[in-house]
């Protein structure tokens, strides 16, 4: 899904691209409350590719939401590039996990993925340059003219990064994107996204539930508690910039940091905070 543009409220400044401060949600129904996420509180660099870990349950997606701009916050805020989000931002794009239901299935690949720019009143010319590139750079140009369903799992999931992609955002938001695909799929779109984010030079915040991708992925990982949601470590990545799947993953420094992630989100399990 690519965000369409609305308005922002003013926020102080800040260096960072992205800020979330004191974020808390509430969901209210029934006759009673329940506190989906107490203290959220992180920045998010320009050109950054950071992950989000965390138990299963832990509001990794209602905080994905609210900084999109999809969901409304009960306190606290989400500043992007010094405005406060109040709605879906200009220059933001998000893929989901369930990309199947993100694409039109009447529609070519190609019109899947020019779909936003037309929404967005591009030229005519400047649409097919966008989308000719985003196709061929997820390796898709071959096959811009067949349908999403007679498509494989993970070129449809290319399908919806290339239309992310096309739209030119400043910030890639990606809400567990590969979860449904198989393990070769995997790693293949693994390397995609960082090859993508690395040429594009856009900030990517990834929410994972695996601790092995997050670890391959990102500069550094914010591992979130259990419900109701505070953040409990943010580990650096200190990985070469040069990364394979094979070799990087084979370094004693990424079995290290997996070990590490992997403790804190079974001390998460247990109910662990921080302490204060």
């Amino acid at each position: 899904m690519t965000t369409a543009p609305t308005g922002a409220g003013t926020a102080g400044t800040s260096t960072a691209l992205l800020d979330v401060r004191g974020l808390r949600k509430v969901y209210q129904g029934r006759g009673r409350s329940v506190e989906a996420v107490r203290d959220l509180t992180f920045a998010v660099e320009a050109g950054e590719l950071v992950c989000i870990v965390g138990p299963s349950g832990a509001g990794k997606t209602t905080l994905l939401r609210c900084v999109a701009g999809l969901l409304g916050c009960t306190s606290g805020e989400v500043v992007l590039e010094g405005e406060r989000v109040t709605g879906p931002p200009r220059g933001m794009a998000v893929v989901f996990q369930e990309y199947g239901r993100s694409l039109f299935p009447w529609m070519t690949v190609r019109q899947n993925v020019e779909r936003p720019l037309k929404e967005k009143r591009v030229p005519k010319a400047e649409r097919r340059r966008l989308v000719d590139e985003a196709l061929e750079a997820v390796g898709l140009a071959k096959v811009h003219d067949a349908h999403p369903w007679q498509l494989s799992g993970g070129m449809q999931q290319r399908v919806a990064i290339a239309r992310a992609v096309a739209y030119e955002p400043h910030i890639l938001l990606m809400d567990e994107p590969f979860a449904a695909v198989d393990a070769q799929t995997r790693a293949d779109l693994e390397d995609l996204v960082r090859s993508l984010w690395k040429r594009l030079g856009v900030t990517v915040l990834f929410v994972t539930h695996d601790i092995d991708e997050s670890v391959y992925l990102g500069q550094r990982v914010i591992v979130l508690s259990n419900s109701p949601t505070v953040v409990l470590e943010e580990v650096p990545i200190d990985l070469p910039d040069e990364r394979d799947q094979l070799t990087t993953r084979a370094e004693p420094r990424f079995a290290e940091l997996r070990t590490r992630i992997y403790k804190l989100v079974q001390r998460a399990k247990d109910g662990h905070r921080p302490a204060g």
